[in-house]
């Protein structure tokens, strides 16, 4: 079960080898060709357009940093209530047995 089974291997002959080693270079007759020309228009930034798009990179930074922050301060919050619930109880529970 566990022994591993090779495939049969192939009948195919063997390649022939080549007899000639000799290799003769081609000359090259023509010149490559010229790259395409591209149709698309090229983007033209006025000093209105880079205001624009400053402010608005600005505001993106902002609104993603204070999501941020808010998140980090309810992890922040969530963690001091849950130590303040634990040393509750575990107050409480001290309670009970010396109560006995």
């Amino acid at each position: 079960m566990f022994t591993p089974k090779y495939p049969t291997p192939d009948t195919a002959p063997p390649p022939a080898a080549s007899t000639s080693t000799v290799h003769t270079p081609v000359p090259i007759t023509s010149a490559p060709a010229p790259a395409p020309v591209s149709n698309r228009p090229t983007v033209q930034l006025t000093p209105g357009s880079v205001l624009v798009l400053a402010v608005g990179g600005g505001g993106v930074v902002l609104v993603v940093g204070a999501v941020l922050v808010s998140l980090l301060l309810a992890v922040a919050i969530t963690g001091v209530s849950v130590a303040v619930v634990s040393v509750v109880l575990r107050l409480l529970v001290n309670d009970l047995h010396k109560a006995r």
